[in-house]
């Protein structure tokens, strides 16, 4: 952490940018860990600047935050099965299965966390453009200069960009319609149903898995629907609940101890994303609720 305290000028304006610039990360980069290496480095970047270099600290900043983001975003492309995804947040409460008044407050989360599924499926230098002209309004000469290409090429990235979020159909909020999908993804794997399964799962799903040995990604719904039917038994016997606003399921071991937890991110009516977390370490970090 930088040294904040008053004789420290340097510190303080790099503080007055820290959420910014947390936020810009995040939304590159879809990871709060990742989020905050990137801040972390910016500012050690910072503190072996000469600043009277720098005639425009924000705009610095961001240029920086930005590189380091898309050497994690090209480092993620390079290496699809590395661990980046840590979005699974701490359990928000119980659902009952219907309308409830907190569904209001989870709309935010419900969307933010339906975009970071979408610019998953961007390319770095799309997501980059994207994400910081449309969501930060950095101009373009500056995302060019990020990129190592002109303002027009960012232009175009970002257009592009903009026209797959455009295509892609947003998940609403967590209600009614998104826990029928789950329900009824749970009670076909149950049933051993595959052809049930892959009608719930959108063709690209992914499946990230944490285990006491590491994280596992399954893509794709024939991998997914066949995982789905071999370890239907947790799932279906667990108590519904909502995770950082998307519709999720807890199960519990029979001497009360957390087996796992799982959230579902439904997009158009089909379930594009799922979390499984059965690390005992990791689900002893989170918030989850005494067995029914």
């Amino acid at each position: 952490m930088p040294d904040t305290s008053p004789t420290d000028p340097v510190a303080e304006a790099f503080e007055a940018q820290r959420d910014r610039l947390r936020a810009v990360a995040y939304r590159m980069l879809g990871s709060h860990a990742d989020a905050e290496d990137a801040v972390q480095e910016a500012w050690l970047r910072l503190s072996r600047q000469d600043t009277a270099t720098i005639h425009n600290l924000t705009g610095w900043l961001t240029t920086v935050v930005g590189r380091i983001s898309l050497d994690v975003l090209r480092t993620r492309q390079a290496r699809p099965e590395a661990s980046y995804d840590d979005r699974l947040p701490e359990l928000a409460r119980t659902v009952d299965g219907g309308p409830v008044p907190e569904d209001d407050v989870a709309l935010t989360d419900s969307v933010g966390l339906a975009l970071l599924v979408v610019l998953d499926s961007l390319g770095p230098s799309e997501r980059l453009a994207f994400a910081l002209h449309d969501l930060f309004a950095v101009p373009f000469d500056e995302i060019g200069r990020i990129l190592g290409r002109s303002g027009d090429a960012a232009k175009m990235l970002a257009s592009r960009a903009r026209r797959k979020v455009r295509a892609t159909e947003r998940p609403a909020v967590v209600g009614r319609e998104q826990r029928e999908v789950v329900q009824a993804f749970l009670a076909a794997a149950r049933d051993g149903d595959f052809e049930g399964l892959l009608r719930l799962l959108d063709p690209g799903v992914r499946l990230t898995a944490e285990t006491p040995d590491g994280e596992v990604v399954v893509l794709g719904a024939t991998e997914v629907a066949a995982g789905a039917r071999r370890s239907a038994g947790a799932a279906a016997g667990g108590q519904a609940v909502l995770v950082g606003g998307l519709p999720g399921v807890v199960a519990w071991r029979e001497d009360g101890v957390p087996l796992a937890a799982i959230a579902f991110t439904v997009v158009g009516g089909r379930i594009a994303g799922i979390r499984i977390v059965t690390d005992p370490a990791r689900l002893a970090s989170m918030d989850l609720p005494e067995p029914e």
